[in-house]
């Protein structure tokens, strides 16, 4: 068998962690600055924002878009 190698930077990643991370990275108040969403500006969770990104995908673009910009430039 061969291994496929994915052109995909976030081939392997869940939401969850990407989430996660982001919350790390800026906490809910400035993540919910940057990203105006209301599971991150309203009683944020990580259960709660995976819920909403996970059924609208513009969101979950803008998140995954954060995601890899400040992986870029760490």
């Amino acid at each position: 068998m061969t291994e496929q190698n994915s052109n995909d930077p976030l081939h392997g990643i869940t939401l969850e962690s990407i989430v996660t991370h982001l919350v790390d990275y800026y906490d809910w108040d400035e993540l919910g600055q940057r990203i105006n969403i209301n599971c991150f500006n309203n009683n944020p969770s990580v259960k709660s924002s995976l819920r909403f990104l996970r059924k609208t995908p513009w969101a979950r673009k803008q998140v995954e878009d954060l995601y890899l910009a400040i992986n870029k430039r760490d």
